[in-house]
């Protein structure tokens, strides 16, 4: 079963110029699909289109109201035409995880993974940052999932980049999602912590069925993680492969820069 489908995405800026160019893409679910490319290839937008942290210029972006948990009629839904109310419902269930980490250094390790299910609480609640005694049982068992359950009540900031970017992860399952979406999650990472913390995702994806897009800075880590490898050049799809089946001449080429 498909969990996206993308039909002939573009996006271009205010000069005109595309950066994504007639995407077309289907993404099964439970899949851990690692996005290669050159910096400017189009990674970051295409992931950003998914989710509407930037619209994109046309196209369409298709997920199943049913695994999103949608409550209106219809077996699918283009994202690129809901509303704000039925954009923030897709969120709920759209993880996202970036390279900088995005967490409040000052605030708790616990604080900022209770953070991540704000989209679930009524607006006063969610103003006032109030939780639940089943909520922050809930945190607590996800930061035992990546292995911070001892580093709960520590300041964000006295955590190493590693262990807050397992921060990230933890406050990402607080949403409970169908989709994760990460933006060069370990790119600023050392080789070593950037496999725990590929390791850990991959883990947490397999063990709740969730699909994952993401984008990694080498070749080497896509393969030793994806189960399946798309690559962008110059914002246009250039392979979509399983990732023991892409070749070294394809990856070359994806790498290549233009003369």
């Amino acid at each position: 079963m498909n969990i996206l489908e993308i039909k002939e995405l573009y996006k271009a800026y205010e000069l005109g110029v595309p950066v994504l160019r007639a995407i077309n893409l289907q993404i099964g679910q439970g899949e851990f699909v690692g996005i290669i490319g050159l910096s400017g290839a189009g990674k970051s937008t295409l992931l950003r289109c998914i989710n509407r942290l930037i619209d994109a210029t046309s196209g369409e972006i298709i997920v199943p109201r049913a695994l999103l948990g949608f409550p209106m009629n219809g077996a699918t839904v283009d994202v690129l035409k809901l509303a704000p109310a039925e954009l923030r419902l897709l969120r709920r269930k759209i993880g996202m995880i970036f390279q900088q980490f995005n967490i409040v250094r000052r605030l708790s390790v616990i604080e900022n993974v209770l953070s991540g299910g704000l989209g679930y609480q009524p607006a006063l609640r969610s103003t006032l940052r109030i939780f639940s005694e089943g909520e922050r049982h809930r945190a607590l068992a996800n930061l035992k999932r990546v292995g911070l359950l001892a580093h709960a009540y520590r300041r964000a900031d006295e955590l190493s980049g590693g262990e807050q970017q397992r921060v990230a992860i933890a406050r990402t399952l607080m949403q409970q999602p169908t989709l994760i979406l990460a933006d060069e999650p370990v790119a600023s990472l050392d080789p070593t912590l950037a496999r725990v913390v590929l390791e850990i995702l991959k883990r947490v994806c397999r063990e709740d069925g969730i699909t994952a897009l993401v984008s990694l800075h080498t070749l080497e880590l896509t393969r030793a993680y994806a189960d399946r490898v798309v690559g962008l050049k110059r914002g246009q799809l250039f392979c979509d492969c399983a990732a023991k089946d892409l070749t070294d001449a394809v990856a070359e080429s994806v790498y290549q820069r233009p003369e």
